[in-house]
């Protein structure tokens, strides 16, 4: 059933207004502060509020990374998020701090009312939150970003930011262990863990796995630095997810899942959503040399009148544009894009921010240099649960041909294997541009896009023409795109 609940939320655009670093003046935080219309927020609202921008921030840096990790691709030849030229992404630097500034209200309302599972919840929100900056920009406002006396905060360092929500996260734990809240968390008002609980896996203990879920994707992404620590990880993974139904995903929407809202869009011709070559050939039998089943629960098969021949499974090559004869639209469904009749992209599916399946990649890759048999296990785990969580039947041939060739055993896995698979799990998910880049792009048959401006693979986003107008004095000055952050060295 499609869900279409409009939220009306306490002081949902005035606290976001208020508290945000971005773009406020002194005498608005007067007329906000003195306005006797506005009314205190509570918990509850604030916990629909954070939750729902959690969500959808998932799918905004997920679509804005997208075409770096060739999940999809433009029609347009040549087009900016193909190419790698500057794109002004303000207003997904601004709904992360929006989004951020409701947090950091809800956990000083937390800390105020005694509620540690509040605090938790608000912990992991901040640092899921944060991460995405911290990994699309670097060096970030955090430390003074949400006082509102201060409109030009400071940014610190990509380092420090790192530190900063690993700390939240510790935080978070030490919080959601606690069983003695004064307040607990309201399910209703959850709407990424307000349902689905049991006597044995309640609401608050699946915050708590989710906080070590975000504990291990961050100890895993710094595996080029000598702060690395592979048993952190394999501590973290096990204190985290233990099935699919533990994934942390935003469901409640106004009208549909932001992906299949896309979908729809490109049926009404206004265009996105593409995918790309790379993805689909990685899927469809040209790269591997063997059909993943996925590919039929990702996107449906490309419809050519007239042309029984035409390859049912065929992507966009990003920078290139669509191949077809003009006008080009894609109105005969000539190459493949997203779909709402997928599970992962369906109009009432949750918008996922970590699933079970790229903790097990996660477990195999922490565990490859140590325990090739626990690495191969997990491996084979992530592949059977993305299987399940797209909906292909565990008795499929293809999907039982497809497992039988990825059983290459523990002694013959390699990383290769292992990111492969997760390139998959991690489908439109932003957490795939992290892993891209880790790898250095290695994907097979991997190429940069045509008509690329950069001589080398993107790395990093310039900072957003908003910030840049508004902080202006605080921005770091320009690096190259092609430059690696601190934990890619």
């Amino acid at each position: 059933m499609i869900m279409r609940k409009i939220f009306r939320y306490t002081l949902f655009i005035a606290a976001a207004a208020v508290f945000t670093m971005q773009g406020c003046s002194k005498s608005y935080f007067d007329e906000l502060t003195s306005n006797p219309n506005l009314t205190t927020p509570t918990l509850s609202s604030l916990l629909s509020t954070a939750t729902s921008k959690s969500g959808i921030n998932s799918y905004t840096v997920g679509n804005l990374v997208a075409p770096y990790v060739q999940y999809t691709a433009n029609p347009t030849a040549a087009a900016a998020s193909d190419i790698y030229e500057t794109i002004d992404f303000t207003t997904a630097w601004d709904a992360l701090y929006y989004a951020m500034a409701d947090i950091n209200e809800m956990k000083k309302l937390a800390v105020a009312q005694n509620s540690s599972e509040y605090i938790g919840v608000s912990n992991v929100l901040l640092a899921y939150n944060l991460n995405l900056v911290n990994d699309l920009w670097g060096d970030a406002p955090f430390s003074e970003a949400f006082n509102p006396k201060n409109i030009n905060p400071k940014y610190d360092t990509q380092q420090q930011v790192y530190t900063a929500s690993m700390a939240l996260l510790d935080e978070a734990i030490v919080q959601l262990q606690k069983t003695d809240a004064t307040i607990k968390l309201l399910p209703a008002n959850d709407l990424i863990y307000g349902t689905g609980n049991t006597t044995a896996n309640p609401e608050r203990l699946r915050w708590l796995k989710f906080a070590h879920a975000l504990k291990a994707r961050m100890l895993i992404k710094v595996s080029k630095t000598s702060s690395y620590n592979a048993a952190a990880v394999l501590t973290a993974v096990g204190n985290s997810f233990v099935s699919n139904s533990d994934d942390a995903g935003m469901a409640t929407f106004v009208l549909y899942n932001n992906w299949a809202q896309l979908a729809r869009n490109n049926a009404a011709l206004t265009l996105g959503g593409w995918l790309s070559e790379q993805f689909i050939d990685h899927l469809n039998g040209t790269t591997y040399g063997i059909l993943d089943p996925r590919i039929r629960k990702i996107t449906d098969p490309t419809v050519v009148p007239n042309n029984a021949n035409y390859p049912k499974f065929i992507g966009t090559v990003n920078g290139a544009g669509n191949r077809s004869n003009p006008p080009n639209n894609n109105t005969v469904k000539d190459e493949n894009y997203i779909s709402n009749s997928s599970p992962w992209t369906a109009d009432a599916a949750p918008l996922l921010l970590v699933t079970y399946a790229e903790l097990k990649f996660i477990e195999a890759e922490a565990a490859f240099t140590t325990d090739k048999s626990r690495a191969y296990t997990a491996y084979l785990a992530g592949i059977n649960a993305n299987m399940d969580k797209l909906q292909v039947p565990a008795t499929d041939a293809e999907r039982i041909a497809y497992v039988a060739a990825a059983s290459v055993g523990s002694a013959a896995l390699t990383l290769d294997h292992i990111f492969k698979e997760k390139y998959v799990a991690t489908y439109l998910n932003a957490e795939a541009w992290n892993d891209a880049r880790r790898y250095d792009y290695k994907y097979k048959d991997f190429g940069m896009p045509l008509n690329a401006v950069l001589p080398t693979f993107i790395r990093r986003l310039d900072y957003p023409q908003g910030e840049r107008s508004k902080n202006g004095a605080n921005v770091p000055a320009s690096v190259l795109r092609t430059t690696k952050l601190w934990w890619n060295q």
